[in-house]
This record gives structure tokens, sequence and C-alpha cells, in this order.
């Protein structure tokens, strides 16, 4: 079983840095205009993809809990798939967010 802490953790940073991109000022109008002419900016579709995250996380647990409770609808191969789709889906927001860490580390240390 995967420890929560950790879990709990990588997703709390990936929603501290959802809302810092959510609430970064663009540097000029020509910026703005750019991100907004599209149906969603990188910072909405970061939310969502966290907020679908932790759905998925919550969900997991919903159904374990009920295995272990004895429902008769959850079956036992049902939550071990539904929780490793949610340990792949971890996985994948994990190293989405290590490329952005590595790329924003590299924006901030080039020189105007």
């Amino acid at each position: 079983m995967i420890p929560v802490n950790p879990l709990a953790s990588a997703l709390h940073q990936m929603q501290a840095m959802a809302s810092q991109a959510a609430n970064a000022e663009p540097p000029d109008s020509s910026t703005a205009a750019s991100a907004s002419a599209g149906p969603t900016n990188f910072a909405q579709a970061l939310q969502q993809s966290i907020k679908d995250l932790n759905d998925r996380q919550a969900q997991v647990g919903g159904e374990a809990q009920a295995f272990e409770l004895g429902a008769r609808n959850v079956s036992l191969h049902a939550v071990a798939i539904d929780g490793a789709k949610a340990n792949i889906q971890l996985q994948y927001a994990l190293q989405i967010r290590n490329k952005l860490v590595s790329a924003y580390t590299d924006i901030m240390k080039t020189s105007l």
C-alpha cells in the first residue's frame, strides 16, 4: 500500500504551484490577450488536472474502505486496478511537476 504522507505532500506542493500560477500577473497586455484567447489557460489546466488527481485518490480510498468493510459490490481486483491507475496518474503528475520545477529553475538561472 502507498504511504499517505508522501502523496499528501506531493498533492499539497502541486496545489501550491497551481495557486501561484493562477495568481501570477502577466508581464504585459499582449501576453494576457494571448493567454485568454484559448478556451483555458495553463493555470486552469493545471488546477483541473490536480483536482482530477485528488478526486481519483479519494475515489480509490473510498473503494478500498468499502472493500475493507465488506461491501458486496466492490471486488478486490477492481480496487487493485483502480489503485494502480491512481498510482500511475500520481507518478505522471509528479514527473510533470519535476519538469516544471526544472524549467523554472533553468529560467531563473538565465540572465537577461
